[in-house]
Protein backbone atom coordinates (compact mmCIF):
# COMPACT_ATOMS: atom_id res chain seq x y z
CA UNK A 1 0.00 0.00 0.00
CA UNK A 2 2.83 2.41 0.80
CA UNK A 3 4.39 1.71 -2.60
CA UNK A 4 1.12 2.60 -4.33
CA UNK A 5 0.91 5.89 -2.46
CA UNK A 6 4.55 6.68 -3.23
CA UNK A 7 4.03 5.97 -6.94
CA UNK A 8 0.96 8.22 -7.07
CA UNK A 9 2.77 11.06 -5.33
CA UNK A 10 5.73 10.65 -7.68
CA UNK A 11 3.42 10.79 -10.69
CA UNK A 12 1.98 14.09 -9.41
CA UNK A 13 5.43 15.62 -9.46
CA UNK A 14 5.72 15.64 -13.24
CA UNK A 15 5.90 18.98 -15.00
CA UNK A 16 2.54 18.60 -16.74
CA UNK A 17 0.84 17.69 -13.48
CA UNK A 18 2.36 20.63 -11.64
CA UNK A 19 1.35 23.02 -14.43
CA UNK A 20 -2.19 21.65 -14.47
CA UNK A 21 -2.51 21.98 -10.69
CA UNK A 22 -1.20 25.56 -10.76
CA UNK A 23 -3.54 26.52 -13.59
CA UNK A 24 -6.48 24.95 -11.75
CA UNK A 25 -5.67 26.91 -8.59
CA UNK A 26 -5.36 30.14 -10.58
CA UNK A 27 -8.64 29.33 -12.36
CA UNK A 28 -10.39 28.83 -9.01
CA UNK A 29 -9.05 32.11 -7.62
CA UNK A 30 -10.04 34.04 -10.73
CA UNK A 31 -13.49 32.41 -10.73
CA UNK A 32 -14.07 33.43 -7.13
CA UNK A 33 -13.06 37.00 -8.00
CA UNK A 34 -15.10 36.99 -11.21
CA UNK A 35 -12.08 37.98 -13.29
CA UNK A 36 -11.69 35.12 -15.77
CA UNK A 37 -10.64 36.44 -19.17
CA UNK A 38 -11.25 34.75 -22.51
CA UNK A 39 -7.51 34.24 -23.14
CA UNK A 40 -6.99 32.48 -19.82
CA UNK A 41 -10.08 30.35 -20.37
CA UNK A 42 -8.75 29.22 -23.76
CA UNK A 43 -5.34 28.29 -22.36
CA UNK A 44 -6.81 26.55 -19.32
CA UNK A 45 -9.22 24.52 -21.46
CA UNK A 46 -6.44 23.39 -23.80
CA UNK A 47 -4.10 22.38 -20.97
CA UNK A 48 -6.82 20.53 -19.04
CA UNK A 49 -8.00 18.72 -22.19
CA UNK A 50 -4.45 17.68 -23.01
CA UNK A 51 -3.72 16.48 -19.49
CA UNK A 52 -6.89 14.43 -19.09
CA UNK A 53 -6.76 13.16 -22.67
CA UNK A 54 -3.16 12.05 -22.20
CA UNK A 55 -3.96 10.35 -18.90
CA UNK A 56 -6.90 8.49 -20.46
CA UNK A 57 -4.80 7.37 -23.43
CA UNK A 58 -2.01 6.20 -21.18
CA UNK A 59 -4.48 4.29 -18.97
CA UNK A 60 -5.98 2.55 -21.99
CA UNK A 61 -2.54 1.55 -23.26
CA UNK A 62 -1.71 0.06 -19.87
CA UNK A 63 -4.87 -2.06 -19.84
CA UNK A 64 -4.40 -3.41 -23.39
Amino acid sequence: MNETIAKRIASLLTVKSIMTLILTIVFAVLALRGEIGQDFMTVYTMVAAFFFGYATTKEREGKS
